[in-house]
């Protein structure tokens, strides 16, 4: 990803797409709005090949968030894994 952004210069200080956290995220909701659009009037998609490209951006939006963020994603996944395994839902 990283070599992917740099590539793109959009890492450079005038780059109109500049890599802040906030501006990740922002892109990362609106991917997973992209998403749920699949869903909207269904529970099946149409496009199996375009969601997997959504989902594919969401993913890539959430790793450079967890990059820029200095949060080791997988760790953080594991953490919350842990911490699921010992709550308790309503049946």
């Amino acid at each position: 990803m990283h070599r992917f952004v740099a590539a793109k210069g959009w890492y450079e200080a005038d780059s109109p797409r500049p890599q802040t956290p906030r501006n990740i995220a922002t892109s990362l909701a609106i991917e997973a709005a992209e998403v749920l659009e699949h869903f909207q009037w269904g529970e099946q998609t149409s496009d199996r090949p375009e969601l997997a490209s959504e989902l594919a951006d969401v993913a890539l939006y959430l790793l450079q968030l967890a990059s820029l963020c200095e949060i080791d994603l997988e760790q953080a996944v594991l953490d919350k894994l842990k911490v699921n395994y010992g709550r308790q839902w309503d049946q």
